[in-house]
């Protein structure tokens, strides 16, 4: 998978699960000056315009070692900077021991990976769900499977 389909399958996976909740998927958009003055692109925006909220997503996809170690520190820096919500949302068995560390210990990062066919929410994408939920105040996405807590008789 490329990074590219990567960037794909998240778009894709949030366009199947929360377009009923009056959000857009866009694809390379073009948002502000990174943090070392380059034009910067999102691969993915969420946009909600009922409610006036956006949420970016960098995705980063590394399936065997490479440079895109050297890439993760940037990106969360440059996610952080931005004046709006977002996250760098990852996958893949490429990322060294330290640099996945990072990723897992980030509340600006998000492991997800769906099942390209089904699309379905689960374990593999809990974590973008909670990031969308939080942000977007979709709190029955957070106790989904949960039974309301009743008092015992």
């Amino acid at each position: 998978m490329t990074g590219a389909d990567y960037a794909n399958l998240i778009a894709a996976y949030i366009l199947e699960n929360f377009a009923d909740r009056g959000v857009t998927v866009y694809r390379e958009v073009n948002i502000g000056k990174s943090i070392i003055g380059k034009n910067r692109r999102i691969d993915v925006l969420v946009l909600c315009e009922q409610q006036n909220e956006a949420f970016a997503i960098e995705c980063k996809y590394q399936e065997t070692h490479g440079t895109v170690d050297e890439k993760i520190p940037y990106a969360l820096e440059d996610m952080k900077a931005m004046q709006m919500g977002g996250c760098v949302a990852y996958a893949g068995q490429g990322f060294s021991v330290g640099v996945l560390h990072m990723l897992q210990a980030s509340e600006m990062a998000a492991y997800c990976l769906p099942d390209a066919e089904t699309l379905r929410p689960g374990k593999e994408t809990l974590e973008l769900d909670h990031q969308l939920a939080l942000h977007f105040r979709w709190w029955n996405l957070l106790v989904r499977d949960r039974k309301a807590y009743e008092r015992p008789a």
